[in-house]
C-alpha cells in the first residue's frame, strides 16, 4: 500500500462568478521512503497540492489516503492530529519562535503531542538537533543563528515526532546557493536513513536532488518522471 494515494483530487474556488480549478483531477501515489519534488509555475496548483498533502486543507472532491486512511473527509481536529503525528513541515521562512531557544523550538511539536511525557521532550529534541549537527547550538535563539542554522533547527523540529513524511516548501528559498546545497545534502542524508520526503520547489537544480519530479500545469499533472539520481 502506498504511503500516499490521491485519486481524482479536485480543489475548486469560487471567485465571484468564476470557478477556479486549482486542482483538476489529480491522481498520485507516493511510496514509503520515496523522495519526490513537486514543481510548476505560479498558478499551476503546486501550493494547493502541498496544502492538501500536508492536511492543511481539504479537497472539494476526490480521495486522499495516507497510510491507508482516507483523510479527505476528516474534521479540522482530526486533520490537526494527523499533521502532528505523521507530517513534519519545513518552510521557506523557517517559522521559528524568535524568543525561544533552538531546543525549545524543536520541543514545540512534542508539547502538542499528548503521547509524549514532559520528561522525555528535552531528550527527543536534543536527539533531533544532533541529527542535524546542531547539538552545540541548543541554547541559541534564532537571531543568534545563521540562515542555514535556522533551517536546520526547522528540520530538527520536523523530525522530532518521527513523522511518516517530511514536507518541505521551498526550503532553500531564503538561503544563498552554498548554504542551500548544504541543506539539500542534509535532506539527501535523511532520505538515505529512510525518511519519505516531499519537496516543493521552483528551482530545477534543487528538484533534481529527488528521485522523482512531478510537474503541475493548470491544476493537472503534466509530467511525472524519474530523475537521473533515480535512474542510476
Amino acid at each position: 500500500m502506498p504511503l500516499i494515494q490521491v485519486k481524482d483530487l479536485y480543489k475548486i474556488y469560487q471567485m465571484g462568478n468564476t470557478e477556479v480549478r486549482a486542482l483538476d483531477g489529480v491522481s498520485l501515489s507516493i511510496e514509503k521512503n520515496e523522495y519526490v519534488s513537486i514543481m510548476g509555475p505560479s498558478g499551476s496548483g503546486k501550493s494547493t497540492l502541498m496544502n492538501l498533502l500536508g492536511c492543511l486543507d481539504t479537497p472539494s472532491s476526490g480521495d486522499f489516503y495516507m497510510d491507508g486512511i482516507n483523510v479527505a473527509t476528516m474534521t479540522d481536529n482530526e486533520l490537526a492530529h494527523i499533521r502532528n503525528k505523521k507530517i513534519g513541515f519545513v518552510f521557506q521562512t523557517f517559522n521559528l519562535l524568535p524568543k525561544s531557544t533552538s531546543l525549545r523550538n524543536v520541543e514545540l511539536p512534542l508539547i502538542y503531542n499528548g503521547e509524549v511525557k514532559a520528561q522525555f521532550r528535552k531528550d527527543l529534541a536534543m536527539k533531533a538537533l544532533n541529527r542535524v549537527n546542531l547539538g552545540d547550538r541548543v541554547g541559541h535563539k534564532p537571531n543568534e543563528l545563521s540562515g542555514g542554522q535556522r533551517q536546520r533547527v526547522a528540520i530538527a523540529r520536523a523530525l522530532v515526532n518521527d513523522p511518516a513524511i517530511i514536507l518541505a516548501d521551498e526550503p532553500t528559498g531564503n538561503l544563498d546557493s552554498k548554504t542551500g546545497e548544504e541543506i539539500m545534502a542534509l535532506f539527501d542524508d535523511l532520505h538515505a536513513l529512510g525518511n519519505t520526503i516531499i519537496l516543493v520547489t521552483h528551482e530545477e537544480y534543487i528538484a533534481e536532488h529527488a528521485q522523482r519530479i512531478v510537474r503541475l500545469l493548470d491544476g493537472k499533472i503534466a509530467v511525472d518522471e524519474l530523475t537521473k539520481k533515480k535512474k542510476k
